[in-house]
This record gives structure tokens, sequence and C-alpha cells, in this order.
């Protein structure tokens, strides 16, 4: 009881000070970046697995590539697709700062896939 007024203005200083990000944020609301999707059945899998679980897929991919020596992904439509970041994705998406960056920089990831892969203006560099 002796101690109200301070636990009242500390739940009110919490409140403030972890509803900060919301407030500052609000109504600054950022539309999704378009990607061009290829012609069907080029990609490899379709355009809305691709968009959520792409990351996943290439962890997989180096997995079975790197750990297991296989080299070779069967994609959901029973296609069998060469596993290369290089000469399979980059292939279609040549354009890094289209593909990659573009929607990256929109959700603050930072992948290190390009310490070791490069884009094919990249790859004509070092050459």
């Amino acid at each position: 009881m002796y101690n109200a007024g301070k636990v009242i203005a500390g739940i009110i200083v919490f409140i403030v000070f972890f509803t900060t990000p919301i407030w500052l944020n609000f109504g600054k609301v950022e539309a999704i970046p378009k990607i061009p999707v290829p012609k069907k059945g080029q990609c490899v899998e379709p355009a809305a697995i691709m968009r959520a679980y792409h990351m996943k897929i290439l962890d997989h991919w180096r997995k079975m590539a790197i750990r297991h020596n296989k080299y070779i992904y069967i994609n959901s439509e029973g296609r069998k697709i060469r596993i290369s970041l290089q000469k399979t994705c980059l292939k279609c998406h040549a354009n890094k700062e289209q593909f990659c960056d573009k929607c990256h920089e929109f959700v603050v990831a930072h992948p290190d896939c390009w310490h070791c892969h490069f884009s094919k203006k990249e790859a004509q560099r070092w050459q």
C-alpha cells in the first residue's frame, strides 16, 4: 500500500517503453515488394512455396550436396532438378538486386550466400 504510487509509475513506464516501437511505426506500412515470377514449370517449386520456404529449400540443398554428396532434387511435381544455386537458381534469377536484395532488405535479412556464390555480374568481374 505504501509503494502503490511507485508501482503504478513503474507499470506506466514499462508499458510506454515496450509499446514505443508500435507508436513510432504507426501508419508506416510498406508494400511487400513484387518479384517477377518465371514461366510456370521453370522454377524449383511453385511460386507460393518458393516465397515462403526458399531459405529452407536452399538449406536442404546445401545439406544434401555438401554432407550427402547428392546433387538431384525431386520437387513437389516429381521433376528432377540439379542442386546448384549458381547453375539452377541464378540461371533465371540472375539479377541479384531485383530478386534477392529487394526482399531481403524489406525483411531485414542478411543471408551469407554471397560469401561463396556470385551473381553473373560479380562472376564476370572475377574472370
